[in-house]
């Protein structure tokens, strides 16, 4: 199976990581990954639980510092760099239980996304706010007061937050998580239309078959490595991959 550095040369990468480990103590979680994403590309990453799936977004969104190795964003070295200077280089992320600011309407919220994390002010913040609720389907809400909002729309939130800021990559986290098949066929429409955006996703999801409608690259991590990347089909039918999920061993 082609692995990332093989399919994406140096010159196609907007983010990349290069050797890249992470340890909690004696724990370790990532070992030597090897990750990259072209502009406007949207790969799917999937794995049994403790794969480090997750941590492997942290550690690319700045939320953790890799313990070895390079993460690379538009041709810079970030590693060094935290969450809110990625973020407002335009490497933003969502995050698997949505958390929106109580107490506040959905447009504050998508508003404080623009300001805080995309640098915006006046006018320009407010637009990208009400832009970004427009394309997740949110715009009918926009008064609304965040906390009471469903789990449908909470994600929704999370989406068009992570949207305000800019982004050119966008890191999605089980963002279908605790959906039904047809609250996640409504989510997917919103994605889709980041892609059409020119927008890069690197999307974790354990709903596989909701994950395949808008990527056209898996991944599939186990015990901190990648372990397959390439076409979908091809992924899940490798016997790796289906050894990892099943636990045994596949003739």
């Amino acid at each position: 199976m082609a692995r990332a550095s093989e399919q994406l040369p140096g010159d196609r990468s907007i983010l990349a990581a290069e050797g890249v480990s992470k340890r909690f103590g004696a724990l370790r979680v990532l070992e030597q990954v090897d990750f990259a994403v072209a502009a406007g590309e949207a790969v799917g990453i999937v794995g049994p639980n403790g794969a480090g799936k997750t941590t492997l977004l942290n550690v690319l969104a700045g939320a953790y510092a890799a313990s070895a190795g390079t993460v690379r964003f538009r041709g810079a070295n970030v590693t060094s760099s935290g969450a809110a200077e990625r973020c407002r280089l335009g490497l933003a992320r969502s995050h698997q239980v949505p958390r929106p600011f109580g107490g506040m309407t959905v447009f504050e919220n998508t508003l404080v996304a623009a300001s805080a994390g995309g640098g915006l002010r006046g006018a320009t913040a407010c637009e990208r706010a009400l832009d970004s609720l427009e394309l997740c389907g949110m715009l009918r809400l926009a008064n609304r007061r965040a906390e009471s909002l469903g789990l449908l729309d909470r994600k929704r939130l999370e989406l068009a937050r992570a949207l305000a800021t800019g982004p050119t990559v966008l890191l999605l986290d089980e963002i279908g998580g605790g959906l039904t098949d047809a609250e996640a066929d409504e989510l997917v429409g919103a994605i889709l239309g980041l892609r059409e955006r020119g927008i890069a996703l690197v999307w974790i999801e354990h709903l596989v078959h909701v994950l395949v409608r808008v990527v056209t690259r898996l991944v599939c991590m186990d015990a901190g490595r990648i372990i397959a990347d390439g076409a979908p089909e091809a992924v899940m039918a490798d016997a790796a991959v289906i050894d990892a999920y099943l636990g045994q061993g596949v003739a």
